[in-house]
């Protein structure tokens, strides 16, 4: 895990470095916070873009799946959250198979809801096509 986070810290580090030397070039110096706010400003809207239009696609479908999508996206922050807290305060382990294995208990958890969430939906189906069958 804290491989993963190295790895991601030079990456972040190696593109810092290259914008600043990027506006640099052009006689442009930004602060560190001016360069935050345009390079997460524009990240932001990028995903926001792609997001926004694969939401409406999916919308089409079912609201269940933009529900799961936002769920499994908000445990992803959370356990990574909970790894970087167990690091810092040496209260646990930081690592990776901890994430992997919390996001593997949701999964189990929501194949088990929709399992049992189909079994009462053929049943509440099977009963009202009896239901209606009486009636003829």
């Amino acid at each position: 895990m804290i491989n993963i986070l190295n790895v991601g810290i030079v990456i972040i580090n190696k593109l810092h470095d290259f914008l600043t030397a990027f506006f640099d070039s052009f006689g442009v110096v930004f602060t560190d916070k001016q360069l935050h706010f345009i390079i997460i400003g524009v990240l932001g809207m990028i995903i926001y873009l792609v997001v926004d239009k694969l939401f409406k696609a999916l919308s089409k479908y079912s609201i269940s799946v933009l529900s799961f999508i936002y769920t499994i996206t908000v445990l992803i922050v959370i356990v990574f959250g909970i790894e970087i807290e167990q690091k810092i305060t040496g209260s646990g382990h930081m690592e990776f198979s901890d994430i992997v294995a919390g996001l593997w208990g949701f999964s189990a958890f929501f194949i088990a809801y929709l399992i049992i969430y189909i079994l009462i939906s053929i049943i509440k189906n099977t009963i009202k096509k009896i239901h209606k069958n009486k009636h003829f």
